[in-house]
């Protein structure tokens, strides 16, 4: 089965190909959907299939800026960018960056950057879960109590209503996000963008595993305004990594471009499903697939501390990340085919 792996000439280790493939159109669609460019997954996928935990955040960057570009465009059509916010947070993204990059480079040479980011981001992923699910949670406590009253629930409203206390800090400058339909501190995203920034150049995730959900709770964006929002700045973002890792000799481009060549299509359909799959039904799907995310991180852990283990436990996390991805991408498409079928019955002429 040698004709499965491929050298890479950079970081020098044999990588499994279709692996390679199964990530790029998987996390193409799952990055268009969700807005996050795919990276939380894409980083500790290529670790599983054997890259060096740099090496794997480098290379991650890399693919991440084109796809990004070309789902930020479709996201664009629909209505779902805000631009003027995006811009904003570009001021903390690069800065947070370039602190991160430069903590990973230290990392790396005291010899702990495998361990400390695996437990980085197995923190950050389930506090996320519980976020998610928790506001879903309150979200329909809000609804059986509107419905026992007789009422229903604004359609825009959240369980969690973090935002709602964080616009009342009135710090000038104050802006007005008109596509986000939000008055605050301009302060208030760029704080959220440092923090984000920084742990992109930590786990080569773009910021989007948090930024996502910090547009929505932190700064109160409705969801397919997140989605697209971050999605362009993973893209200003992901730019700036791409050089700042390359520069660094930590990017493997064999690899980024066989998946960007699968990422750039998937990437299409899921960008095309948020018209099908509103609120909601994006944040569980969410949820559910950070949870994934997260057990396969934990079983590498497990097999690298018990080495009677650490076979089995490669083949599995290995599975599960391949398995999450293409069972999160087949759920998308499917959901984007019976969306536009009945947006087409209903076109139809009685």
């Amino acid at each position: 089965m040698e004709w499965l792996y491929i050298l890479m000439p950079i970081a020098g280790v044999k990588i499994f190909w279709p692996g390679l493939i199964i990530l790029g159109v998987g996390v193409g669609i799952i990055g268009g959907f969700f807005g996050m460019g795919g990276a939380w997954m894409v980083t500790p996928g290529l670790n599983i299939l054997g890259f060096p935990m740099a090496f794997a955040i480098g290379t991650d960057i890399a693919h991440m800026a084109g796809k990004s570009l070309i789902a930020t465009m479709r996201h664009g059509k629909f209505g779902n960018v805000d631009y003027k916010l995006g811009l904003i947070m570009i001021v903390g993204t690069v800065g947070g960056f370039e602190v991160g990059a430069q903590m990973v480079m230290w990392l790396e040479r005291v010899g702990s950057v495998e361990k400390v980011v695996r437990y980085i981001y197995l923190v950050l992923l389930f506090l996320i879960a519980w976020m998610v699910f928790h506001d879903v949670n309150k979200r329909r406590q809000k609804e059986r109590a509107a419905k026992a009253a007789g009422k229903e629930v604004d359609a825009l409203a959240t369980g969690i209503e973090w935002h709602k206390t964080l616009h009342k800090i009135k710090i000038p400058p104050m802006v007005h996000l008109e596509a986000a339909g939000i008055y605050c501190s301009a302060w208030l995203p760029i704080g959220v963008s440092f923090l984000t920034g920084w742990l992109a150049g930590i786990l080569g995730i773009g910021g989007g595993l948090i930024r996502m959900p910090a547009l929505i709770y932190l700064v109160g964006c409705p969801t397919h305004v997140a989605v697209g929002t971050d999605l362009f700045e993973v893209m200003i973002s992901g730019l700036y990594g791409a050089a700042s890792y390359t520069f660094k000799g930590r990017t493997e481009l064999v690899a980024a471009i066989i998946m960007l060549c699968g990422a750039s299509i998937g990437a299409q359909v899921g960008t095309v499903a948020t018209k099908y799959i509103k609120g909601y039904g994006i944040r569980i799907a969410f949820g559910l697939a950070v949870i994934g995310c997260a057990v396969s991180i934990a079983m590498k852990m497990i097999g690298s501390n018990f080495k009677q283990l650490n076979y089995a436990m490669d083949v599995a996390s290995t599975v599960l990340i391949l398995g999450l991805v293409a069972g999160m991408s087949l759920y998308i498409f499917v959901k984007m085919i019976q969306g536009a079928k009945q947006e087409l019955s209903t076109r139809k002429p009685a």
